[in-house]
């Protein structure tokens, strides 16, 4: 399999491998906040877009969304999902865009897919370049030093007469500014199993790290990892909601 054969050659599974996601529930959260710190704007880019859940939930609350995501194959999904939304194939660390936004988001830590602290600092530029004058970025993330690599996340689904295992759990060595999300797929029926893994490079930054680098472009309020509710970071937890207003 190669390196990142998941998100190409399995891209048609990434729906079902996200099954257990409530992407109502993120899409309103964010919508709250953009209330509060936003500009009153409704131009929207989901960055990592994928197949564009998100970016339809916007759209169907009034927002002028778009997405961008590094895999065409994800956007030709995420195309017939919203058909009024314009998708571009670039690398969240340095797009562009033709109108600036008012609201910039980064879903399912997707953040960290900013390969190394340079990469990341292009991508934390890309964004304030990108946004209106008191446009917000938000996005989630998760502290390096809080990750335990014993722990992963796990769900069924079946499609047809096939059942899917999907797992997936982060892994950080200790030291340096890389991390990696490892991932599987477990597919299974009456005839035989397949087993496909994946291991994708990630960027490794703690929040004090992380809020150190968005100081100089924007106002930023980090909040509890809880789309029911909007609560302060306490902290002291490893997952976090990050609302970024440009100065």
């Amino acid at each position: 399999m190669s390196f990142n054969a998941l998100y190409t050659d399995l891209s048609g599974y990434y729906d079902l491998m996200c099954e257990d996601i409530d992407y109502p529930a993120q899409s309103d959260a964010v919508r709250r906040l953009h209330q509060i710190f936003g500009n009153g704007g409704n131009a929207h880019l989901d960055l990592a877009c994928g197949t564009g859940p998100h970016v339809r939930h916007f759209i169907d609350h009034g927002y002028l969304s778009s997405g961008l995501d590094i895999n065409q194959p994800m956007l030709d999904i995420a195309a017939t999902r919203c058909p009024e939304a314009h998708f571009t194939c670039q690398d969240m660390g340095s797009f562009q865009v033709n109108d600036p936004q008012d609201l910039i988001t980064c879903f399912l830590y997707s953040i960290h897919y900013s390969d190394g602290i340079e990469k990341l600092k292009a991508c934390i530029a890309s964004v304030h370049n990108a946004l209106k004058r008191g446009g917000v970025f938000c996005f989630n993330a998760v502290d390096k030093d809080k990750i335990d690599n014993d722990l992963f996340v796990k769900h069924t689904a079946k499609k047809a007469d096939d059942l899917f295992t999907f797992r997936s759990g982060w892994y950080y060595s200790g030291s340096g500014d890389k991390q990696a999300l490892k991932l599987s797929i477990e597919k299974t029926n009456t005839c035989d199993t397949q087993v496909w893994n994946d291991e994708h490079p990630m960027v490794a930054v703690s929040f004090t790290e992380l809020i150190t680098l968005l100081e100089p472009y924007f106002e930023v309020h980090v909040f509890e990892h809880n789309f029911e509710a909007i609560t302060p970071w306490n902290n002291i937890s490893g997952n976090a909601i990050f609302v970024c207003v440009k100065i």
